[in-house]
């Protein structure tokens, strides 16, 4: 049995209302990351050719996410009119359903709108260190209703855009190295001082660690009078990101630097008064 011409038509029809969605998407897929890249590279004065990446990288899986949702729900519709059903009901029913939706998940509007302002805000993007809600971690993904963060341990955090109030953001443009070194009393603080400014520059020539670092860690102050010793603070400026190896190899080099000079890192001591019994007491 023959099949009908107008069910040839109409199949011709939905494939090629499916093989243009899918091409479209697959256009926009490809145009959108490639223009937000050149867009916000060019802001390279105001803002860092890395950071214009990750926000470049943020906002095109966000707006080609979107897209293929509206293309797809277009190509339904269109599908749908095609074999002879009156979208109109449909409509007029997805808008009847959206307002009951907008009063009974109001939560998931809160989010998508909080989610909103975070990427016109710009932040935080993919890759940045954050805290939001309580959580530290690297931003793995970040779309209008979620922020996900996997932290130190690997544990993968979801929190919803709606319940984030503050972002702290520890790698946006630069990062800072920020640490508290103890010594002795009885030490020469001219000398410590020199010593640490020494160990910070030396850092920042070494072929691995110094591309990381855009200002050498020096002595800011004398932080405090510790129970044991006098603290004292180091800053310096690293690349995003960059501050936790810079910090960690600093901390080594200074030990090393310390056992050298003779350099005493105080610690906690504990003397005990030992009193004789009472009289009579004894034996």
């Amino acid at each position: 049995m023959p099949i009908p011409e107008s069910i040839i038509a109409v199949g011709l029809r939905i494939l090629l209302i499916a093989a243009f969605s899918f091409l479209l998407d697959m256009v926009i897929k490809r145009v959108i990351p490639g223009a937000l890249n050149r867009a916000l590279v060019k802001e390279r004065g105001a803002l860092l050719v890395e950071e214009a990446l990750k926000r470049a990288k943020t906002l095109s899986g966000v707006a080609t996410k979107t897209a293929t949702v509206v293309i797809l729900a277009i190509a339904t519709f269109m599908a749908l009119s095609a074999l002879g059903i009156d979208i109109a009901p449909l409509l007029t029913g997805a808008g009847i359903v959206g307002i009951a939706l907008g009063f009974g998940a109001q939560s998931l509007v809160k989010d998508i709108i909080s989610g909103l302002f975070i990427l016109l805000e710009n932040q935080y993007s993919k890759g940045d260190v954050v805290g939001i809600a309580g959580v530290y971690g690297l931003v793995e993904d970040v779309n209008l209703r979620r922020t996900v963060l996997r932290d130190l341990d690997g544990t993968v955090h979801s929190v919803p855009n709606g319940t984030i109030t503050t972002s702290s953001n520890l790698t946006r443009e630069y990062s800072r190295v920020n640490i508290n070194v103890s010594v002795a009393y009885k030490e020469n603080l001219d000398h410590v001082i020199r010593v640490l400014n020494q160990v910070g520059q030396e850092l920042a020539q070494d072929e691995t660690y110094g591309p990381f670092i855009l200002e050498a860690p020096k002595v800011l102050r004398v932080d405090a009078l510790e129970e044991s010793g006098l603290a004292i603070k180091i800053l310096g400026t690293t690349k995003p990101s960059k501050q936790w190896d810079v910090m960690g190899e600093l901390r080594k080099r200074i030990k090393e630097a310390f056992d050298r000079e003779g350099i005493e890192i105080p610690f906690p001591h504990r003397v005990i008064i030992g009193r004789p019994p009472p009289a009579g007491k004894l034996g």
